[in-house]
């Protein structure tokens, strides 16, 4: 139970709940990515709508107070080129033009899947929740937590956990 008034929803559901086709389009993200229902990937939708208002609150203000404007555009955009979403050389334009993919890629769990810690992308969940897996050498065990860019390459089993073992018959091929 959350503080009256506090919001504990932290995403919004489809206007239209029943259009076959967005049904099918989230089925295949859902899918690919290994999520464990509509509700994670309902919550980067509404992480990308916040991304692309706040860009369009950064391009407005550079109409009227430039220096402002600039300074809080350039830690906007250093906030979303340190988690991964944007490239070295994107812009505030640039954010406009993201999609959901880009925001499920920067997941721990689909992390974990494109390194090989799992077949497939939900036993890379599977292995995250059952605590195999650490970030920083520190057990992570939200398979949705963002991994930063320079934090991927530590992305590995966890040393006490029995699949750090490369005879573990779970460990994919070509991690052995």
């Amino acid at each position: 139970m959350s503080l009256p008034g506090q919001n504990t929803k932290f995403y919004e559901t489809p206007n239209h709940p029943f259009q076959g086709e967005r049904i099918a389009e989230e089925h295949g993200l859902a899918g690919r990515y290994g999520l464990k229902n509509k509700e994670e990937l309902w919550k980067a939708q509404s992480e990308l709508r916040n991304y692309r208002r706040e860009a369009r609150e950064l391009l407005g203000q550079t109409q009227g107070d430039t220096e402002l404007a600039t300074e809080r555009g350039s830690q906007f955009l250093a906030r979303l080129k340190r988690i991964g979403v944007l490239s070295e050389d994107d812009s505030l334009d640039d954010v406009l033009s993201l999609d959901v993919n880009d925001v499920l890629e920067r997941r721990l769990q689909t992390i974990a899947y494109r390194k090989g810690l799992g077949h497939t992308p939900k036993q890379a969940r599977q292995f995250i929740v059952h605590g195999h897996v650490t970030v920083n050498g520190s057990r992570v065990t939200a398979p949705s937590a963002k991994v930063s860019v320079t934090d991927e390459d530590s992305v590995a089993f966890d040393e006490t956990s029995p699949l750090a073992d490369d005879l573990h018959p779970e460990r994919s091929e070509d991690q052995q």
